[in-house]
């Protein structure tokens, strides 16, 4: 879909050159969107305590649903599932190409990893993460969430089931040819993910980590 706006005055040429400018304007705008701290907000909409200061000092649903009940969890993991989505979807109706989307979908994750709004202090990412993944391959990203629902079942850890959702979505994307050039994506978001959960690992390996239903090891 070729945008081609030309102003009186202006060529071709400047129209194609305001489209490149249109999309790549994306960037930065799904850095801010990426940045805002739903989870924050929601407790604080349901009058709960902030997530940062309680439970396991994480912003994101699993933590806020713990601290400020189930409604301020589900607003958390729709409100961070969606603005992961909205840029990814924008970009791609701009037909901005694969590498530009996936610029776009890395922008708003890091947005929300780094949030400029709180000191760069943000969540983990595994939601806004589902919201970029879904738009570019609603398939794939429903393997990944088949993986994390079996592990979930079968271990009872949602920070060790992320984790391997996370891990197995570059080879889910890279089975579906459409999908397949944003392997390299699904692989930095995953990277990035497991890495911050290096709290959550180390409590894995010391037994100490919550497990659905709030027991122990």
């Amino acid at each position: 879909m070729e945008l081609l706006v030309s102003l009186p005055g202006h060529s071709l040429k400047d129209a194609r050159l305001d489209d490149q400018i249109y999309r790549y304007a994306i960037v930065p705008l799904a850095y801010l969107l990426g940045s805002i701290p739903t989870g924050v907000l929601a407790a604080r909409a349901f009058g709960g305590t902030d997530p940062r200061k309680s439970g396991s000092g994480n912003m994101g649903a699993t933590n806020v649903s713990r601290t400020s009940g189930k409604a301020a969890g589900a607003l958390t993991l729709a409100g961070d599932i969606l603005k992961g989505a909205l840029p990814v979807l924008v970009a791609l109706r701009l037909d901005a190409g694969a590498l530009l989307v996936s610029i776009v979908g890395l922008s708003v994750f890091i947005g929300h990893l780094f949030p400029v709004f709180l000191g760069f202090r943000g969540g983990k990412g595994v939601a806004t993460a589902c919201g970029v993944l879904v738009v570019v391959s609603p398939a794939a990203t429903l393997l990944g969430a088949a993986v994390f629902a079996l592990v979930a079942a079968l271990k009872r850890y949602v920070s060790l089931a992320s984790m391997l959702a996370a891990a197995a979505m570059p080879v889910f994307l890279y089975l579906f040819e459409g999908a397949r050039e944003y392997a390299p994506l699904g692989a930095a978001l995953a990277v990035l993910i497991i890495i911050r959960h290096k709290d959550n690992i180390e409590r894995l390996a010391s037994g100490t980590e919550n497990r659905i239903g709030g027991k122990k090891g």
